[in-house]
């Protein structure tokens, strides 16, 4: 388990130390004393001074908040998840009594009651004080911590969308209670679940019944998501469970993938520049987000337009380039295949021609885009 962990840690923290990670000491009016906190911001944090980011809170961040910190960090690097404010609060030596519940109804009691407030009341206000926070909260616990974590879920209008639970000791009645909540939520909630082959007989147990209740949800404002990996013990499962609940919360939010692209651009019932704006619609509305359409989705569009050759979609996609990447080639040469296909060739030529000057983008120069003119004028004799 050591040795996975040293792993991780290997390749994630070069990649971490390009963001800034910061220390200090939280004092709290709600526990009565100071506790540590680790605080990851994002790359050019200080540079965007427009951009919110979403905030992901980490329990047993002593052990538990650099594996976290580096893959959000790693995915936001590859743009398949957004940058994220992750907070790590250390509990070595306290998790045992920040995490205390009643024995009588199993809810937080004592220090742990009091550990709730300080994260909901105290932490979360100063972070959203502090920091360009958006409204999209994930919270990440193990074992112990990992049932703690449910107990906001059970509020009504929680704090956090989504929840990681990572190899939960679970409370007697949190299984029930966690079902309760998921099938009866209003608003979206993002819900991941691990265990692993070797893990602690008596967790897994549990844990695999909570899946079995789980799988009856019928609430199409939840996405739920079990991982029982192979060989894995309730220490390494971590380090495999991390990168899979990321994916699993901002699947929207990735690229258009090969899958995407097949199954859904290449169908003529599909329209893609639609496609396109909803999907980064879903972005905003999701995640609190406004994100700018990447490039790389311009040109998975683009293709299926040429593959379906559905011309008329090339309207709303030469609007939008010019849009999310204004001086460049990119809403140029969309503007003009529309004309050139659609029976205007003299007009084509023109906004061909016109793009000379303007930035360089993906394969578009003034190279390529002059050639397609003096195509045209060949081809019609202009």
């Amino acid at each position: 388990m050591k040795q996975l962990l040293m792993l991780l840690m290997a390749i994630l923290l070069p990649l971490a130390n390009f963001a800034q990670i910061k220390y200090e000491n939280f004092s709290s009016t709600k526990l009565g004393e100071t506790r540590q906190i680790k605080i990851q911001l994002p790359r050019n944090y200080e540079e965007n001074q427009d951009k919110r980011y979403p905030v992901v809170v980490v329990l047993d961040g002593d052990y538990l908040f650099e594996p976290v910190a580096g893959m959000i960090d790693y995915y936001a690097y590859w743009e398949d998840a957004p940058e994220m404010i992750v907070v790590g609060i250390n509990q070595d030596g306290r998790r045992t009594e920040d995490t205390y519940y009643s024995e009588q109804n199993f809810l937080p009691e004592g220090k742990g009651a009091k550990f709730f407030e300080f994260i909901g009341m105290e932490l979360l206000a100063q972070l959203d004080q502090k920091y360009r926070t958006a409204n999209f909260r994930i919270i990440v616990g193990h074992d112990f911590t990992s049932n703690f974590i449910n107990y906001y879920l059970l509020k009504p209008n929680p704090i956090f969308q989504g929840y990681i639970n990572l190899s939960p000791d679970l409370a007697p009645e949190m299984a029930k209670r966690i079902t309760y909540s998921l099938n009866s939520a209003e608003s979206r909630k993002w819900f991941y679940l691990a265990t692993g082959s070797d893990d602690v007989p008596a967790l897994k147990e549990g844990i695999l019944g909570l899946d079995n209740q789980l799988k009856s949800v019928e609430n199409e404002l939840v996405e739920y998501k079990f991982d029982n990996f192979q060989d894995a013990t309730h220490y390494s499962l971590v380090g495999k469970a991390i990168p899979a609940a990321i994916e699993n919360m901002f699947g929207v939010y990735r690229p258009i993938s090969t899958k995407d692209y097949n199954e859904k651009l290449l169908q003529t019932s599909v329209s893609p520049s639609e496609y396109l704006i909803e999907k980064y619609a879903s972005i905003e509305e999701l995640y609190g987000i406004k994100k700018k359409i990447s490039l790389n989705d311009f040109m998975a569009v683009y293709r299926a337009i040429e593959k379906t050759r559905n011309w008329e979609e090339y309207k709303n996609l030469y609007k939008l380039a010019q849009e999310h990447f204004p001086g460049t080639m990119l809403g140029t040469f969309f503007e003009a295949r529309y004309e050139e296909e659609t029976g205007n060739p003299k007009r084509a030529m023109r906004i061909y021609q016109n793009a000379y000057g303007q930035k360089n983008i993906a394969f578009l120069d003034a190279d390529f885009m002059l050639a397609k003119a003096d195509a045209i004028k060949k081809d019609f004799g202009y």
